[in-house]
């Protein structure tokens, strides 16, 4: 019923809606975001242009519609720095930075388009041992059946095959669903931050 297979350029917008149907923990985001390419810009659109070997998607047989995606890039210090060159700042003209909304006060898509001007950056002592980093979602229509395992197992072999020694990740702490599913998959948490957890894996 499911073909797993590596993503093109023609999934961008199915890439870009899975991220939003999934966007709340693992749940459907559209009612959150007035933007409903907000979330993609962040966490699938830049995937797919920079990291396309490493991005793969599951294709239903039947309709043909992509239902899931594992996204990933093998050294998340120089994707960081390759989205701060050409991804982030056609972003920032088109999204102005909410600097000065306070944070309590900030809207679902203000918080997104602050980590647009603002981006995060992985802990350097993360990276030293878990160099890479991935997303990975299903509709629901997709999960179940071993299919988030075939995702991730495909990645990670094309990881190893890279020459990556390990990755890591980060879930949302409410989502302990999906925190179960990693630690199934050997994966350790790393750190625990408010609101978020960190897991690692060694390839």
């Amino acid at each position: 019923m499911f073909t797993l297979r590596p993503a093109r350029e023609t999934d961008r917008a199915a890439l870009y809606r899975i991220c939003l149907e999934t966007g709340a923990s693992g749940q459907d985001a559209t009612h959150l975001y007035a933007d409903p390419l907000i979330l993609g810009h962040v966490y699938a659109g830049p995937y797919l242009t920079y990291a396309p070997g490493f991005a793969f998607v599951l294709e239903d047989q039947r309709s043909g519609e992509v239902m899931g995606y594992v996204l990933g890039t093998p050294d998340t210090a120089a994707f960081e720095a390759t989205l701060e060159r050409g991804w982030w700042p056609p972003l920032r003209d088109l999204y102005p930075d909410p600097a000065d909304v306070p944070r309590a006060a900030r809207t679902p898509d203000e918080r997104i388009v602050h980590l647009i001007h603002h981006p995060p950056r992985a802990p350097h002592d993360v990276l030293a041992e878990y160099p890479a980093h991935l997303h990975i979602d299903l509709l629901p229509g997709a999960q179940g059946g071993g299919r988030g395992r075939a995702l991730m197992t495909t990645l990670l072999e094309a990881l190893r095959v890279a020459g990556v020694r390990g990755l890591h990740l980060g879930v949302g702490e409410s989502n302990v669903r999906a925190q179960g599913f990693y630690r199934h998959l050997g994966f350790q948490e790393l750190r625990r931050a408010p609101g978020a957890v960190t897991f690692g894996l060694r390839l």
